[in-house]
């Protein structure tokens, strides 16, 4: 770990992550937190040691001049810190961007949730993105999931029951749960036949999912005109080839008959109160005890404890941080519908740009993939 500044004194925060990598298909997770990160200037106060966890053959650092003076990135992960000040709400975040870790990812998880306990945070909620079988001309599906039961129950949200190959999104959100951290997985579904990033549609809609979930107003900047210049852009594409345009009628006659039931449920209700929080221009408030969302930590944490965090001890380092002593309250939230985990049965080869891809949740019925659960 390399300390930036000293580690802030934090209300209430909540953390949210993405990677670049096998869970970000058109790099709509790591956007959306980029997004968050520059349109409220968050500040870095930490960074992960990439000689740890990155491989730099697979991720190489990159050389740039500063005044004629060359300097190297390396590839690593690094924190930022956004106050309630600047969101107009009553909770601080914990925004955590970087790349997939090469190697060691119990000590990545550890050093994570070390911040995590020091700081103080209530809910992790880890981003992610996968290939679909999903028409462009549709709204962005996205689901929630959680490995936590109770939060499942109390949330409804889906239970990840996923067996199978996973991504450091799947391992952080374990990690979280064995140290009795809630923690909620967001999945935006890009289409795999225009998986090429980047995808500020998938992007707004993780925003917007995010928004539900932790009752706050993000400021969405360009990205619904670039969201709607991407689709115009893919319709020209698909109307320029018949089989493909033959193709993307077949997924919205799938899609539409499978939407019909929750057209007239929650969805629309969702997008009805965050039309009128942007109307009235009124940021939300952070949910407490009291209402459904409350993102208080569980009981349970600790050594001796049923969540015991050494778990996610590094056999190899021997590092694990101490947790921070238990919350009183068992209250957690988050909002969802669906589990998935970012799995993609081609390995990154069904995706012009090599980072395909897709859904552990069964979802996966194209040719380019065929994920098997919900992790």
């Amino acid at each position: 770990m390399i300390e930036l500044e000293g580690v802030p004194e934090l209300i209430d925060p909540v953390m949210i992550c993405a990677f670049e990598g096998w869970n970000d298909a058109g790099d709509a997770a790591s956007s959306a937190v980029a997004h968050l990160d520059r349109e409220w200037k968050g500040e870095v106060f930490a960074a992960l040691d990439a000689e740890d966890y990155y491989d730099f053959q697979v991720n190489r650092p990159t050389v740039w001049l500063d005044g004629g003076v060359r300097k190297i990135t390396w590839p690593t992960t690094r924190l930022s810190v956004v106050r309630a000040a600047d969101t107009g709400a009553s909770r601080d975040l914990v925004l955590v961007r970087g790349i997939e870790p090469s190697m060691r990812w119990r000590s990545f998880c550890n050093e994570l949730l070390g911040f995590a306990h020091e700081l103080g945070v209530e809910m992790v909620v880890i981003l992610g993105s996968l290939l679909g079988d999903t028409p462009h001309t549709r709204p962005v599906p996205v689901s929630g999931v959680t490995s936590d039961p109770d939060l499942a129950r109390t949330l409804d949200l889906e239970e990840s029951r996923y067996e199978g190959p996973t991504g450091i999104v799947g391992i952080l959100q374990e990690a979280c749960t064995h140290a009795g951290v809630p923690a909620v997985s967001l999945w935006a579904a890009v289409p795999h036949y225009v998986s090429q990033p980047p995808n500020p549609k998938a992007t707004l809609a993780l925003l917007n999912r995010l928004e539900d979930l932790i009752d706050l107003r993000v400021p969405q900047g360009e990205l619904p005109e670039d969201a709607r210049a991407w689709q115009l852009g893919v319709d020209q594409l698909a109307a320029e080839d018949s089989e493909v345009a033959e193709y993307v009628q077949s997924l919205e006659e799938a899609r539409d008959t499978a939407d019909l039931p929750e057209a007239s449920g929650e969805a629309i209700a969702r997008e009805f109160e965050r039309y009128l929080r942007r109307r009235d221009g009124q940021p939300g408030q952070a949910p407490g005890p009291e209402r459904p969302g409350g993102l208080a930590a569980e009981p349970g944490l600790g050594e001796g404890g049923p969540r015991d965090p050494s778990y996610l001890r590094d056999t190899a380092g021997g590092r694990t941080r101490p947790p921070r002593p238990p919350a009183q309250t068992p209250d957690e939230g988050a909002d969802g519908a669906a589990g998935t985990e970012g799995d993609d049965a081609s390995d990154g080869k069904g995706a012009p740009d090599g980072k395909g891809r897709g859904k552990d949740d069964g979802g996966g019925r194209d040719g380019s993939q065929d994920g098997p659960g919900d992790d």
